[in-house]
């Protein structure tokens, strides 16, 4: 496999070079041009320059729009066969009958599955900033199902209203009786879901690359470029992260399918490169795929639960809340809200939200929904940056080619 990728670099290389004597360029002036465009798309962004990057970002979409109906139209048999498809589900699902019992648990399950694998997708498939959903939305959930089951001494929890909401179910428990196994298996399905997300989005940088190297076009994305000039300069890369980047494109490399399930298994900002580099030297898909599943949905999943878990059981959070009170000063003040936070939760768990509970909307929680909101509404404009951007570079690439054929 490296063979035959340094042999496809060459000839790459070979042709870059004929294009350059051909049209008499300087290699170094075009990677001058490019990197001037690239600033200058950078500084398409709503802060800057607001009305060009709507402008820009609608006429993006109307691009898109008409490549995918495109696409759907040379595709009709297929758009035809989904149309009758959801044409009879949608008749089960309307008409009434026995069946409806099971309609409503397909239904009940297929919205869950999605709900988590949609979050999974957004947190990794490199839309703007990306969301950070197991932040925002996973996380919480598992340490708001531990701080139950300790509560409850159960993880029985009725449903309705679980998992939207939690409550302690009206059984008796006995005290001791949850463990760090239950809890994982309360949650397990929540958590392989989003993990298969996260592996379903890492596919785009892995087929860009794939698409790139056997069509030998010059590729358009900037991450995939980034990538062939980190392997030209490879030799002489000295910082940090040139260093750590090459480290993961050669154990990707070199050691293949535990290679990218030992990059896949951890939490790592790099695995894009994993898929760049897979999707470069032609690793079969499954190999790819199939190792990214295990890594993220099976075994990094597992990682993050038992973190999460063992961070919100029960005497580590009433540990953390003494600590905060014996801070010189203000630990007092602080330790406060976080007290009433926990009783105001203990109080719902045990339908006891009308008793003795503080009035007014806890500060802590208030944050939390502030915090949610704020880096939804920065993951929306960075998309709008991103599609904007994309529009300009369309652009750039049009001036460009209509330049080379005068």
């Amino acid at each position: 496999m490296a063979e035959n990728g340094k042999n496809c670099d060459q000839r790459r290389v070979a042709m870059n070079k004929e294009q350059y004597n051909g049209n008499f360029t300087d290699p170094s002036s075009m990677n001058e041009k490019k990197r001037r465009d690239r600033e200058e798309r950078q500084n398409i962004v709503l802060w800057r320059q607001p009305l060009i990057t709507l402008q820009y970002f609608s006429l993006e979409i109307l691009v898109i729009l008409k490549e995918w109906t495109s696409k759907l139209w040379h595709r009709q048999s297929i758009v035809v066969s989904f149309l009758l498809l959801l044409a009879v589900l949608i008749a089960t699902y309307c008409v009434e009958g026995a069946h409806q019992q099971y309609v409503q648990r397909i239904e009940k399950q297929f919205l869950l599955y999605a709900y988590w694998i949609g979050l999974g997708i957004l947190s990794s498939v490199g839309l703007g900033t990306g969301l950070h959903t197991f932040l925002l939305y996973l996380g919480p959930h598992i340490a708001s199902v531990t701080l139950a089951a300790y509560e409850c001494n159960s993880v029985n929890f009725p449903e309705p209203p679980y998992p939207d909401q939690i409550i302690c179910p009206d059984e008796e428990s006995i005290e001791g009786t949850i463990s760090l196994w239950s809890i994982i298996s309360k949650v397990r399905i929540e958590a392989c879901m989003w993990g298969i997300g996260t592996a379903i989005g890492e596919l785009p940088p892995y087929f860009m690359a794939r698409a790139a190297r056997l069509s030998g076009a010059e590729p358009d994305d900037e991450e995939y470029q980034e990538f062939e000039e980190m392997l030209e300069h490879a030799e002489t890369a000295q910082d940090f992260a040139s260093r750590a980047k090459l480290a993961v494109q050669n154990l990707v490399q070199k050691v293949g399918f535990f290679g990218i399930l030992a990059c896949a298994s951890i939490p790592n900002p790099l695995f894009d490169l994993a898929g760049i580099t897979c999707g470069h030297f032609l690793v079969p898909f499954w190999t790819f795929f199939g190792a990214t599943l295990i890594g993220k949905a099976i075994i990094k999943m597992h990682i993050q639960k038992i973190f999460v878990i063992i961070t919100f059981s029960k005497h580590i959070v009433e540990q953390m809340v003494a600590f905060i009170g014996a801070v010189p000063g203000i630990g007092p003040s602080l330790q406060k809200p976080f007290q009433e936070y926990l009783e105001a939760q203990r109080q719902k768990l045990h339908h006891r939200s009308e008793m003795g509970t503080p009035q007014g909307e806890n500060w802590l929680s208030w944050m939390f929904e502030k915090l949610v909101v704020v880096m939804v509404c920065y993951f929306i404009l960075s998309i709008i940056n991103s599609m904007a951007q994309s529009y300009a570079k369309r652009i750039q690439q049009r001036l460009n080619s209509e330049e080379k054929t005068k």
